[in-house]
């Protein structure tokens, strides 16, 4: 059986290896991903797969975002820990999912439904409508913060959210730039910022950077179908978006 895992957490990634390994079957891990952007671009080239097991909060944003790109066929296993998502209404595509941390019966459970679904001499596979996407995706939908603690040095502040410019990864920090310049710690990393900021207002453009709409000053085409951003207040350095990323962006921005 060749499976894919999609998760963004290694120690998720190696946990489930190792049940794999102790579930009696004959399994070979074809990768590990570890994003939506990653994700999208693996399954386009690579068909060769029987089962796959997605993660629903990834680096970038939900899985389920992956099915507005491509459609995906491969029976899917669900993980995550919230039991909020209510992934029992939609089961199409998936097979199951599982709560965090997977344990090895319900995982047992979840394969033997894979594999008498695989048995069947007609086995009929569905494609996820955008509706039943974006119903998935509303799922997640929580209040968002208005603003956020910040330290500078020994001193504390605050800064609404409406204030804020930018955030950016830097030497295994998380910074937050405002409308005018100021630069201040947080103790958020980029992958929690995205339950906690609107969509509507806030963007993760790449790994290293979320932006607000209003610190975009200028969009150019870049090479390769990429895009490069010019912020304000200035960056030090280029603020890129992956041709993956690319629609995604232009379409934030022109909702």
């Amino acid at each position: 059986m060749r499976v894919l895992i999609i998760e963004d957490e290694p120690h998720a990634q190696y946990e489930l290896q190792r049940l794999l390994a102790d579930s009696g079957r004959d399994i070979e891990v074809l990768n590990c991903i570890e994003s939506v952007e990653d994700a999208i671009a693996y399954l386009q080239n690579q068909t060769a797969i029987d089962l796959m097991f997605f993660d629903i909060q990834l680096a970038d944003g939900l899985s389920f975002e992956i099915f507005k790109h491509i459609e995906v066929k491969t029976p899917i296993i669900f993980t995550t820990a919230y039991d909020e998502y209510a992934i029992k209404a939609f089961k199409v595509n998936s097979i199951d999912y599982l709560l965090k941390p997977v344990k090895l019966e319900e995982l047992k459970s979840a394969l033997l439904k894979f594999e008498a679904l695989n048995q069947q001499p007609t086995r009929v596979t569905s494609i996820l409508q955008e509706e039943q996407i974006n119903q998935l995706l509303a799922l997640h939908k929580k209040p968002y913060k208005s603003r956020f603690l910040c330290r500078l040095g020994d001193q504390i502040h605050y800064v609404n959210a409406e204030d804020i410019a930018y955030f950016s990864a830097e030497n295994n920090e998380v910074l937050l730039t405002t409308r005018n310049g100021q630069r201040y710690f947080i103790n958020h990393s980029l992958d929690h910022l995205s339950a906690l900021l609107s969509p509507d207002s806030f963007f993760r453009v790449n790994r290293s950077y979320y932006v607000q709409l209003s610190a975009i000053q200028k969009i150019n085409k870049y090479f390769n179908s990429r895009l490069l951003l010019e912020l304000e207040p200035k960056t030090e350095e280029q603020v890129l978006i992956s041709r993956a990323r690319a629609s995604d962006f232009l379409n934030w921005m022109d909702q």
